[in-house]
């Protein structure tokens, strides 16, 4: 018996959000909204996604003893998130700088603060944690050690999803574990390094399989998503909505194909559902606040 059907270990950010008509090029100023902070990080963002679907989430995360910090921890409790694997000092909260465009569109900036300090010794000591979860969900907005003793630290039975952003090139025992790894082209081309990548979804994600993962889903954004495994491959097609900010949407189609595939659910179902909760979450600004509840997926 799992004491959660997914354990989230990974970032937490504020995210400082600005809205601009246009990015600015290289050494140029333009104007922007006012600053609006919403809690966010990776980490943090999947797990409240998850649990505002109804998930049994935990979060193993470390934020700052400042206002940030606890700004994270409130949402996170106001989700429903367990939050007893949430470390606290050590450095500030990791904070994220984002703008966003008319059409939705964003580009980011992340300082790691606290993220940079979740070490393997604290996923160590937070073992009964990650093995008393049916799935766990990490990223790579923490050190790439800490995710490699997560995959050592999981429990028979449970599963690892690895969304691989911002990318690095990946060990074997970590990819060895993955089901599934979740990539867009550019990770998927980051992690695949010199090894020919085709020009397709299906090129990457037969390429990426080869590396060692158990399974592979590649987001497409409007197009939809790939997954694949040994059974074979499947498009999964998008939910057309009108996009107001995509922030943190990538997260909750993690988060809930992940709580999906906990369930029994197939690849191709989960990756169904993730994408409904995805479009779900690009209808509202910010990354957490944005998030749906089931009713509202179902409604979509």
């Amino acid at each position: 018996m799992h004491d959660y059907d997914l354990l989230v270990v990974g970032s937490a950010n504020a995210d400082l959000v600005i809205g601009v008509r246009r990015r600015p090029g290289a050494g140029e100023t333009v104007l922007g909204t006012d600053l609006v902070v919403h809690p966010g990080g990776k980490g943090a963002n999947q797990a409240v996604a998850a649990a505002r679907l109804g998930a049994r989430t935990a979060l193993l995360a470390r934020v700052g003893d400042d206002d940030h910090g606890r700004l994270l921890l409130d949402s996170q409790r106001a989700a429903g998130v367990d939050t007893s694997g949430v470390l606290v000092g050590g450095a500030p909260t990791g904070v994220a700088l984002i703008t966003v465009d008319p059409s939705g569109d964003n580009s980011i900036v992340v300082s790691p603060g606290a993220n940079g300090r979740l070490t393997p010794g604290d996923v160590r000591a937070a073992r009964h944690l990650v093995q008393g979860a049916r799935v766990v969900s990490t990223q790579l907005e923490i050190p790439l050690e800490t995710v490699v003793e997560v995959a050592r630290c999981l429990g028979p039975g449970s599963r690892l999803v690895l969304n691989p952003s911002p990318p690095q090139p990946l060990p074997p025992e970590v990819l060895a574990v993955c089901d599934p790894l979740i990539v867009n082209e550019h990770e998927a081309r980051v992690i695949l390094g010199d090894r020919e990548a085709g020009e397709r979804p299906e090129d990457w994600a037969r390429a990426l399989l080869a590396t060692g993962p158990r399974a592979v889903v590649v987001t497409l954004g409007a197009e939809g998503a790939l997954v694949a495994s040994a059974e074979g491959e499947a498009r999964v097609p998008s939910v057309r909505v009108e996009a107001v900010d995509t922030t943190g949407a990538g997260d909750a189609f993690t988060a809930a194909l992940g709580w999906r595939l906990g369930t029994g659910a197939s690849l191709a179902e989960a990756a169904a559902y993730a994408a409904r909760v995805g479009a779900a979450a690009v209808t509202r600004p910010g990354a957490q606040v944005s998030y749906p509840t089931a009713a509202e997926v179902d409604a979509l």
